[in-house]
């Protein structure tokens, strides 16, 4: 097939500059789309690249110009504005070009952590408890709310503006933090109690029914039974922390009787709602007592080969080059053009 592999990037593109799989892995943060790139030659289809700064003409252009037969959507925002990223599958809906991954109410629901679960606890799922202070109008006070809590961005992703000082004791510290939300990373900020146990990662491949795959798990080998375990930015992706700390991400340790039946009935209930297509990732809590608390759902997830998503596809014996593949072939099989769900 023709295939368009469309990406954005924090910077308009030089002119002529060209992208490649050797190119894109000097990039930071393009892991995936080299992976993406490089698996799709491989499999013998015919690629091109687009990288999309804030330049809407250009995506015309190179869908009139190229023709693909699908795009291969990576985008994750536009004119480095996360919260415009619905808009680029809204935009190839209206081209009438088919694409990969979730379309734009899904990312817009999931986009709005808060409203993603007050969605998901209509339909029974448990969730973290919170409310959201405003960037315009910031709380003042936080009445009958439990602590410890936790405070985070309400439209990041990838554990962005999450440190650990997200982790907060008592009214003051949740507001300070709220604040620095604020001013820092100019979005509204999420103040929601935070959930004690293992944290959990099922990764889930939905088309005309949802397949679950085998839960990840990151573990805290060097942090105190005590200490709160967190996964901030630096836990995520800065290799020396991670050493330092024992961070290791890798297959879910043995859970309880009756929890996998749990996750992934859970897992089919979020993608359901939240209208995820494609692939999708459910991030959980496992707590003490066995209860499992939904955190966020997060469609579109890194498909980079060595991130948890495809490594739970390869536990489940699905290859790189088959979990790709999979991902195309249940896009084709929607139809092109604007979608209800």
């Amino acid at each position: 097939m023709k295939i368009l592999v469309l990406f954005d990037l924090y910077r308009s593109p030089l002119i002529g500059e060209r992208f490649s799989a050797r190119t894109l892995e000097r990039l930071e943060d393009k892991p995936t789309e080299a992976d993406v790139l490089r698996c799709l030659d491989r499999l013998g289809h015919e690629t091109d690249t687009l990288a999309v700064f804030d330049n809407v003409p250009a995506i015309l252009d190179k869908l009139a110009a190229f023709r693909p037969d699908i795009v291969f959507n990576l985008s994750e925002s536009f004119a480095a504005n996360r919260a415009q990223e619905p808009n680029i599958p809204a935009l190839l809906e209206l081209m009438k070009t088919r694409y990969t991954g979730s379309g734009p109410g899904s990312l817009m629901l999931c986009k709005d952590k808060s409203l993603a679960k007050k969605l998901l606890a209509y339909h029974r799922v448990r969730v973290a408890r919170g409310v959201v202070s405003s960037r315009r109008r910031p709380l003042g006070k936080l009445r009958r709310f439990r602590y410890p809590a936790f405070v985070k961005p309400i439209g990041e992703e990838g554990s962005d503006g999450i440190a650990q000082a997200s982790f907060v004791r008592d009214e003051a510290e949740a507001l300070e933090r709220a604040r620095f939300i604020h001013e820092r990373i100019k979005t509204d900020a999420l103040i929601e109690e935070y959930i004690e146990g293992r944290e959990l990662y099922v990764g889930m491949l939905r088309s005309r029914t949802t397949v679950v795959l085998p839960p990840r798990e990151i573990f805290f080998t060097k942090v105190a039974d005590d200490a709160p375990k967190i996964a901030t930015f630096n836990a995520k992706w800065d290799d020396a922390y991670r050493k330092k700390w024992g961070i290791k991400n890798g297959p879910a340790a043995a859970l309880p009787d009756g929890v996998l039946e749990h996750i992934q009935k859970t897992a089919r209930i979020v993608a359901r709602v939240l209208q995820i297509r494609g692939p999708g990732r459910l991030d959980l809590k496992l707590q003490p007592d066995g209860e499992l608390v939904v955190i966020e759902a997060n469609p579109n997830p890194s498909l980079a080969h060595d991130e948890d998503f495809a490594q739970s596809a390869l536990t489940a014996g699905i290859t790189y080059d088959q979990l790709i593949t999979r991902i195309l072939e249940d896009a084709l099989r929607r139809p092109a053009g604007p979608q209800l769900r």
